[in-house]
């Protein structure tokens, strides 16, 4: 019977698991984390609730593996190359004397963070809620990376000067945080006095690091990873439990292991595809899984009958807000205080690593579990107030700050009809050339303001600024300096980079550099025999009134939207969606998703009013 009683709580969890994203959708809810949703209907089904799920090995081992399997993922959304970026041209949004240094601002912030959660830790020490400030410490000062990312991105603020900072701030707590904890429980809990034994963790790491950077391009790995083999899958599995033996072995915490395994596979640069998949499992069953049963564990009136807990959740809670809105003034040096506000509450989110702390000190004796308890309720309800105030005081960037940066290298008859035509709305465009003879400076300035360069050198171009942009065209009359200049902007970090190129070894080449290239002679043969075999493609390109758009769709309240059921009327035909690598033939049961490129046609006035509602 126990063993029943056991499946019939995991399908329950599993259906509570599948049916919370559906109903957010259903009643509109986008507002609302999905992990925060599925912890409020685990208290629906739980302790707090009906009580119909009763603890067992299926779910007991399940949680485990999914809180597991969170700490790895958190570890692999570390992007570790932003801090090694250089530091990027002030964007629109800076209304100081110049863009910060997101890396050096980053840090300050998050040592103001630790400083001013020591101090509160104290006070509530002193005030008899916990004994343990270093405890304390690590609940107050931690992110909810988890949180954080999804927001940024939908505010449109991922590729921005003040985006980055938050993010990196984000990512610097959690780091700090895991570690943290980590010697936390090699001082505290049962094996205390081993805290040198975590350098076998990190030393191992190390190891394995280099080892997989040697492999990770090898021909034989490759071609195992295809079919039913899939080796890179099962090599990241492999590392994930050999390091969370290892972390449980030196007596620190599992997820620690689970973190670092994360954190290595994201050193390794992962192919997307693989992460993808790795995404779906975790989010598509196990991690659920932990979320829900976190609600289903937490006894929410039992927190109610000691008045130590009701006073201690408001205070934790502006405890929480002082901690990262007090060090995120020091961005009002740079920023208005309505970002500065917005900024400041998007940090006060926090969750998984609450959840990490809260469990590790109840189970070390430090807090009892009406406590951890509070603790974890208190995490959600920063997860549920703090991206809603954040979009309501900040709310997307305004459209000048939607703009994509531009350089054109060479000023000529390719470049300079495709930057008078480009929409000056979205695109700010820079024109760099070397000293033009007087005739074509004199017409061309009239136009057109050209940056004048000593010449195409790379290091120069450099400190001139010119690769600080989202986009780099190199159309000079030399296709070699073009490759130079196209393999330079991709070492520079310049997400999208364009290149006339002639002969074919270099296009070969700057394709396997993820270069996009074009030729007069390729596209010019293209485009007559286009003209021969379908005239009316070549009349929807060149046509004004039959030309092609991109619209980029940005509006999360469009998010899930099936065509068949899109508001809009007006005269617009969309003719392909773009969806990360996939390129999509829409219809009527095709969905809307954030991030989707759409390539329409129609009348410019329904474009641009189409263009309005999606991407603004």
């Amino acid at each position: 019977m126990e063993h029943g009683a056991s499946v019939t709580s995991l399908v329950i969890v599993i259906l509570a698991a599948f049916i919370t994203p559906i109903l957010l959708h259903r009643f509109k809810l986008n507002m609302i984390p999905v992990v925060v949703a599925e912890i409020i209907v685990g208290l629906i089904i739980g302790k707090s609730g009906f009580d119909i799920v009763e603890q067992g090995s299926w779910l007991e081992i399940l949680s485990t593996l999914g809180f597991i399997f969170l700490m790895f993922l958190s570890g692999l959304e570390i992007d570790f190359s932003i801090f090694a970026r250089r530091k990027k041209r002030a964007k629109p949004e800076n209304k100081g004397t110049g863009a910060p240094n997101p890396v050096i601002v980053a840090l300050i912030v998050f040592a103001g963070i630790f400083v001013i959660s020591l101090g509160l830790s104290y006070l509530f020490v002193l005030a008899g809620f916990i004994d343990n400030a270093f405890l304390m410490t690590l609940i107050i000062s931690t992110v909810s990376l988890g949180v954080v990312v999804p927001t940024l991105k939908d505010a449109q603020m991922m590729k921005t000067t003040i985006g980055q900072t938050v993010l990196l701030v984000a990512v610097i707590a959690d780091l700090a945080t895991m570690i943290l904890l980590a010697v936390f429980v090699s001082l505290y809990g049962e094996s205390h006095g081993n805290t040198w034994l975590l350098l076998i963790l990190f030393a191992v790491g190390v190891l394995l690091y280099f080892v997989g950077k040697q492999f990770r391009h090898q021909s034989f790995v490759e071609t195992m990873a295809k079919g039913t083999i899939q080796i890179d899958t099962r090599a990241v599995f492999t590392l994930i439990i050999l390091l969370v033996a290892l972390s449980e072995t030196v007596g620190a915490e599992n997820i620690l292991g689970a973190f670092l395994a994360g954190t290595l596979v994201s050193l390794l640069s992962p192919n997307q595809e693989m992460v993808k998949k790795l995404d779906s499992f975790g989010y598509g069953f196990l991690i659920p899984i932990f979320f829900v049963m976190v609600g289903v564990d937490l006894d929410v009136w039992s927190l109610f009958t000691d008045n130590r807990v009701i006073i201690l959740i408001p205070l934790l809670f502006v405890a929480l807000l002082v901690s990262k809105i007090v060090p995120a003034l020091i961005l009002k040096k740079w920023y208005d205080m309505r970002t500065v506000l917005s900024t400041g509450f998007i940090l006060t989110s926090t969750l998984s690593l609450v959840i990490a702390a809260a469990t590790i000190g109840e189970r070390e004796g430090m807090i009892d579990a009406q406590m951890e308890g509070a603790l974890i309720l208190v995490a959600v309800l920063t997860c549920l107030v703090a991206p809603i105030v954040f979009k309501k005081i900040y709310g997307k960037f305004e459209d000048e700050q939607h703009k994509t940066v531009v350089s054109f290298i060479g000023s000529n008859r390719m470049t300079l009809p495709v930057v008078r035509e480009l929409d000056i709305n979205s695109y700010e465009t820079h024109l760099y050339h070397t000293k033009l003879d007087k005739i074509d400076d004199k017409i061309s300035r009239s136009c057109f303001d050209i940056k004048e360069l000593d010449g195409y050198n790379v290091e120069a171009m450099k400190a001139y600024g010119v690769f600080e942009v989202d986009l780099l065209v190199a159309s000079t009359g030399d296709e070699e300096k073009n490759a130079e200049i196209a393999r330079f902007a991709k070492e520079e970090g310049v997400e999208r980079v364009i290149a006339r190129v002639e002969s074919p070894q270099l296009t070969a080449e700057l394709k396997e550099l993820k270069v996009s290239v074009f030729s007069v002679f390729l596209s010019s043969k293209a485009l007559l025999k286009a003209m021969i075999e379908a005239p009316n493609v070549v009349d929807i390109i060149t046509k004004q009134e039959s030309a092609l758009y991109q619209i980029n769709m940005n509006n999360s309240s469009y998010n899930g939207v099936y065509l068949r059921e899109f508001p809009f009327t007006g005269d617009v035909i969309m003719v392909r969606i773009f969806r990360g690598k996939d390129s999509i033939v829409p219809h009527g049961d095709t969905e809307l998703k954030l991030g989707d490129r759409l390539i329409v046609t129609g009348s410019s006035e329904y474009v641009d009013e189409l263009k309005m509602d999606l991407e603004y």
